[in-house]
């Protein structure tokens, strides 16, 4: 028979078993340590190390380079991938590979990053006398100012943790998490002063759904042929039986140049159906609502998404540059 009490215990292989209400509150104590660590940072980062930093990345005319070895290493292939999708071209660099034949990627036109928190990463170490003897600016990402790293680096960007969240103060977690924001820090910094905006992030990321946001236009996802198009004068009788073989769920009402004077969806019909029985005298014209929203064919997907959002509405009715009916826009997962 349970008790009340187990319910706060974890089974675990083993007969392994912890505190399950101790577990949660050192998770909740994992979060707060984290979110000092970036509080105490956002008061205490050197301005002006990183002012150099930035105006030496700006400097760059060929890529940045990062290197970063074990956790680091993770960090460092993330911090790449922020910098290049943003508009600095940059790639990772294994430095175990590198001092087997890949600092041969490196060029004088690169500058590097440079990641250990210790400044002491035996495999970094060993590559600073060549990037040295190449004349690369490096930029350092270290816990230790004084370090080998440190010292050799142009620009330092120190971590300052007082301690890892790890209960033991050995697996990297704070440092992890603030080497991450400070390599986020500066890309989002060179991505500002680049004035790189949406439409140039969206160029690096077509196969996300950012890039067909911005990319596609309205005219690429609409509705068209399986919108019914009905005159003003059109009776319930008839339009009951254009609305019933369109998949799109609202009728568009044209006048005689073909341009939208109002709609009407399912549910207006189904109304108007209850309140007459004149279904050969009531016309679309004395059912339909005039209220809706027009865009342009030519405006991107991205436009359609805020007018959605803003107007309040389920779709849009879509025209052509003379404003002749096109198509109907729904969002994307509705289309």
């Amino acid at each position: 028979m349970k008790t009340s009490s187990d319910t706060n215990v974890l089974e675990l292989p083993n007969t392994v078993k912890a505190d399950l209400t101790e577990t949660i509150n050192n998770i909740g104590a994992a979060f707060l340590k984290q979110g000092q660590a970036l509080e105490r940072l956002s008061q205490t980062f050197d301005e002006n190390a990183y002012r150099e930093a930035i105006r030496l990345s700006l400097n760059t005319h060929g890529h940045m380079i990062v290197i970063g070895m074990g956790k680091s290493g993770h960090v460092a292939r993330k911090i790449s991938a922020t910098l290049a999708s943003t508009g600095t071209p940059s790639f990772f660099l294994h430095p175990a590979e590198a001092s087997h034949g890949d600092l041969g990627m490196v060029t004088k036109d690169d500058s590097l990053l440079l990641i250990s928190y210790s400044g002491e990463t035996s495999e970094i170490i060993q590559l600073l006398p060549s990037l040295k003897a190449f004349g690369n600016k490096i930029i350092a990402i270290t816990g230790a100012k004084s370090s080998t790293l440190g010292r050799a680096a142009d620009v330092v960007l120190e971590i300052p943790i007082a301690e890892e969240v790890c209960p033991n103060n050995l697996v990297p977690t704070t440092s992890i998490v603030v080497t991450t924001v400070m390599g986020d820090a500066l890309a989002l910094s060179l991505m500002q002063l680049r004035q790189f905006h949406a439409k140039d992030f969206a160029r690096y990321h077509p196969g996300g759904s950012l890039g067909r946001r911005l990319l596609k236009k309205v005219e690429d996802v609409m509705l068209s042929n399986s919108v019914p198009t009905v005159p003003p004068t059109m009776v319930l009788l008839e339009l009951a039986a254009e609305m019933a073989g369109g998949p799109a769920g609202v009728a568009v009402v044209v006048d005689e140049q073909r341009k939208p004077v109002g709609i009407v969806t399912k549910g207006q019909l189904a109304v108007a159906l209850r309140v007459t029985r004149r279904i050969r005298e009531v016309s679309a014209s004395q059912c339909m609502s005039q209220d809706f929203s027009i865009i342009k064919r030519g405006q991107i997907v991205d436009d359609a998404e805020t007018m959605l959002r803003s107007d309040e509405v389920k779709f849009l009715v879509v025209v052509n540059e003379d404003g002749t009916f096109a198509g109907l826009y729904k969002h994307e997962e509705e289309a």
